[in-house]
């Protein structure tokens, strides 16, 4: 019998791939992360495939394939050096993963997932906020066509504020959070003042692809999926998705 998700937590080897390689820098990643498994085990009574759309660390690919024993993943990024990373994180699984370069900018990408797809689930790990709005919605629907029915669609992404009242408390924790300890583990004597500037320098670059949530959930709904909801929300960061419909019955 499967572990619940939050068992993971409790294993030695997962807190320490955590502690080696997230440190804290992202609110929340622990409860991200436990409430993705929870609501995927909610959704699927069992996983055979999963696709992961930008890889981090390797950190989420494990989690998946610690807590679902039989299942296969994919990982895709954009980024080779990522890739790397998390293939030597991932060693252990694999005969049970693969990882592939991609491109999310063009439709090409999904000649990528052949032919382990279609997929009981398709997970996003801060994949999407550099897509212009208009391509991010595209990529919603080629999502939703890799779904199988009744297949779940989760999305860990930074959302826009919809006021400047709400911006302002998050970019201190994002400062703070991020690119302080960034900087720090850097061994760089950078002024508060010197942090702040990276970070806004950094923001402004990521603006334009971002929308509100509500937004992005009207998206999901409008192109096709069902259950739409923000599972899990701190100031900009949110965790959201929704399901491909399960196959019509025959009357």
């Amino acid at each position: 019998m499967s572990e619940s998700p939050s068992a993971i937590w409790h294993q030695p080897g997962t807190i320490a791939r955590f502690l080696e390689t997230v440190r804290g820098n992202v609110p929340l990643a622990i409860e991200q992360i436990d409430i993705m498994l929870r609501l995927i085990a909610a959704a699927r009574e069992r996983i055979d495939t999963f696709l992961i759309l930008g890889c981090g660390d390797g950190l989420l690919a494990s989690a998946m394939l610690d807590e679902f024993p039989r299942a296969v993943g994919l990982v895709l990024d954009t980024s080779e050096a990522a890739l790397d990373q998390a293939r030597t994180n991932l060693h252990l699984y694999e005969s049970r993963i693969e990882t592939r370069l991609c491109d999310l900018t063009t439709p090409a990408w999904i000649s990528q997932t052949v032919p382990l797809g279609p997929f009981d689930a398709v997970l996003c790990g801060f994949a999407t906020s550099g897509l212009a709005q208009h391509r991010y919605r595209v990529l919603l629907t080629e999502v939703l066509e890799l779904l199988k029915p009744g297949g779940i669609f989760l999305n860990i992404e930074v959302v826009a504020s919809a006021t400047r009242w709400t911006e302002s408390p998050m970019d201190d924790y994002m400062i703070d959070a991020i690119f302080g300890e960034e900087l720090r583990a850097a061994g760089r004597n950078q002024s508060p003042a010197e942090v702040a500037r990276a970070y806004y320098r950094n923001a402004r670059n990521d603006a334009a692809g971002l929308a509100p949530l509500e937004v992005q959930c009207d998206w999901l709904r409008e192109i096709g999926y069902e259950s739409v909801d923000c599972y899990l929300k701190v100031l900009e960061l949110a965790v959201f998705g929704g399901q491909r419909p399960a196959a019509l019955r025959a009357e």
